[in-house]
């Protein structure tokens, strides 16, 4: 099997910020991660990424919340992408909270 891309989308969420969303099914695991898929999701404001999901290989699983890195446990897709826009709403409320 070769690689299969699965999602590849960039979108603007508002004149200042954009998500880009790339999935990969993948023949076989990337060292670190328990499935057969590669991805990366980051959502960017100002030109900075401030959230960003990734199973870099020998890092597995995890994401990056601006400066802090932690686990994330995958386990579809489809959860994935909804567990990123969540985020990405979060992290909307925590700093529209904190600029007003």
């Amino acid at each position: 099997m070769k690689a299969k891309l699965l999602l590849k989308e960039r979108r603007s969420v508002t004149p200042s910020s954009f998500m880009e969303m790339v999935v990969w099914q993948v023949p076989q695991s990337v060292k670190g991660s328990l499935h057969d898929f590669k991805y990366r999701l980051a959502y960017v404001v100002d030109e900075v990424c401030v959230l960003r999901y990734d199973n870099e290989s020998g890092k597995g699983d995890h994401k990056h919340l601006g400066k802090d890195e932690v686990s994330y446990v995958f386990t579809t897709p489809t959860q994935l992408v909804d567990d990123f826009l969540l985020d990405i709403e979060q992290w909307r409320q925590d700093n529209e909270h904190s600029n007003n």
